[in-house]
């Protein structure tokens, strides 16, 4: 478990000065999708039904992702006290369904499901660590924190698990990559382009996931400096096996770097 609880956040110190509008808008689409952690624990509760030691670990990794999303959504109602998170967060799980019923991982294999799992902390570990160094608001940057180093923590969690349950699966490297590609794909699947429209757009708003997507990216995207990209990319070439330091990473941390910079660009261009 993590070591901080709601009530340690120093809600005192929030200075609406400081809050950019821009940031608050991703905040509150990342506040939906972290409450949803609880469909996630049913997902992985179906897929690894058995496996009591991974199921012990995935009941605690729950509770941490639900107080992430009660976290930044009360922070998000500070900053805008017209928001109502509990009717956003309805909206969302309205319209964003995960595949609850199955009884095996999406990925093919458990280990699979590891390798896509380890995929996501990478991302969302990345993320709160920018966020945390862009935002100059003192609340939001100890909540981001506080979260980047769960998420880091939850990396380590997943990955531990996933050598275990190579032992059984032995997907090997192209399949791992494979798996860890799909994974980055989904990136810009329907959950954050949803989380965006039920957390910003009006009630009687048409959802259109690539317009919401867009919009989410062109606030995301700026605030990436070397050092998270770099981070990230060794995370992910762990997870699929690869060597995480050194020549790979450099080159893959330019051409990440290139494409956030490039994409950034156009997106602010096109007014997304």
């Amino acid at each position: 478990m993590g070591n901080w609880t709601l009530e340690t956040i120093a809600w005192d110190r929030f200075d609406a000065s400081k809050v950019d509008p821009e940031i608050l808008r991703n905040i509150k689409a990342a506040a939906l999708v972290e409450r949803n952690g609880g469909d996630y624990g049913i997902y992985l509760g179906r897929v690894f039904a058995g496996d009591a030691l991974f199921m012990d670990a995935v009941d605690h990794w729950v509770v941490e992702e639900v107080q992430h999303g009660l976290a930044l959504g009360r922070w998000a109602q500070l900053a805008d006290p017209s928001w109502d998170f509990d009717a956003a967060f309805e909206r969302f799980r309205t319209g964003y369904k995960l595949p609850l019923h199955v009884t095996e991982s999406v990925r093919g294999s458990q280990a699979g499901e590891m390798i896509a799992r380890c995929i996501v902390e990478t991302g969302t570990s990345s993320y709160y660590s920018a966020l945390k160094d862009a935002t100059e608001e003192p609340v939001l940057k100890q909540i981001c924190q506080k979260i980047a180093a769960d998420e880091f923590r939850h990396y380590k969690l997943f990955y531990e698990h996933l050598n275990r349950c190579l032992r059984r699966d032995r997907l090997n490297r192209w399949a791992r990559l494979r798996i860890g590609w799909g994974r980055l794909a989904e990136s810009e699947d329907d959950e954050l382009a949803y989380a965006y429209f039920a957390a910003n757009a009006p009630v009687d708003a048409v959802y259109d996931r690539k317009r919401n997507m867009q919009a989410y990216a062109r606030r995301a995207y700026p605030l990436y400096r070397q050092a998270h990209v770099q981070r990230a990319i060794a995370m992910v070439l762990k997870a699929v096996g690869l060597e995480p330091q050194g020549r790979l990473n450099n080159l893959m941390t330019r051409a990440g770097l290139w494409f956030l910079r490039r994409h950034a660009a156009k997106l602010a261009a096109q007014g997304a």
